[in-house]
């Protein structure tokens, strides 16, 4: 079983949505397979894995792209610190593949109870108001505990902008610098996920195309579009000081996944 073109069409919307506010995306994806009587692994279809990642890719891109030619110019001394940061992340996937916990990442009660917890850090953040500092003046061991937010944020339900974005403004960054390295550390994390399932694709020499070209690249599209806008309300929301209202979004989809699967 693989998703409809609607379903797809959901889960673009998901991903467009949960992967830039603080509330999961691969906690939603997990939560919506089920609400929808599948299960995460009939949504795992390598790609619509790379083709809806491609599409919040380019939705970073598209809203940064004054940062990222700084990057290749006068910033490239953050390019380090984005590798740096990208090392936890990297090390905890590969951690959960070699110690078999990696079913975990498809589980509606992990899912649930991680989002709980993401709400609890949605509500700390209330009291951060983080400082002045840029985050291309960030100290390499400031960055490299941002990456290891990000690690945490592996699993379904933990919120990647939520936990970095969190732990930017640990750091004393200002709010808007912290969502900017939160989102331009997003971006090898997005590509190496996306290469790595094009690997893992590739490897199945003797499987045929699973969706439609035109639905991948309309999944894409709409992710793209969608992440875009919601890069931009992140924003307005991080300047009004108001990013814990996403707290109690995340407590109503954990909370009712939690009934959910204890009542079904």
């Amino acid at each position: 079983m693989h998703p409809s073109f609607w379903q797809i069409v959901a889960l673009a919307i998901v991903q467009g949505v949960a992967e830039f506010l603080p509330i999961s995306s691969s906690g939603h994806v997990v939560i919506l397979a089920t609400l929808l009587g599948a299960t995460a692994e009939q949504f795992d279809v390598v790609e619509l894995n790379i083709f809806l990642h491609l599409g919040t890719f380019a939705s970073i891109v598209a809203y940064y792209w004054r940062e990222i030619l700084r990057l290749l110019t006068e910033d490239r001394r953050v390019i380090g610190l984005l590798v740096l940061g990208t090392l936890p992340a990297i090390a905890a996937a590969l951690l959960l593949k070699a110690t078999g916990f990696d079913h975990l990442l498809q589980s509606p009660l992990v899912a649930a109870v991680c989002l709980l917890a993401t709400g609890m850090l949605l509500l700390w953040t209330s009291r951060q108001t983080g400082g002045d500092a840029d985050y291309r003046k960030l100290p390499p061991l400031r960055a490299l505990g941002i990456g290891i937010a990000q690690a945490v944020a592996i699993l379904p339900g933990i919120s990647r902008s939520g936990t970095t974005i969190a732990a930017g403004l640990k750091t004393e960054l200002k709010p808007q610098q912290a969502a900017t390295f939160s989102f331009l550390l997003a971006l090898p994390a997005i590509l190496g996920a996306s290469i790595w399932e094009i690997i893992q694709r590739v490897r199945e020499t003797d499987a045929g195309p699973q969706l439609s070209i035109s639905w991948l690249l309309g999944g894409a599209l709409i992710a793209a579009v969608v992440g875009y806008a919601s890069i931009g309300v992140l924003i307005r929301v991080l300047e009004k000081k108001r990013l814990h209202y996403f707290a109690w979004w995340c407590f109503l989809a954990g909370g009712g996944m939690l009934t959910y699967l204890a009542t079904r």
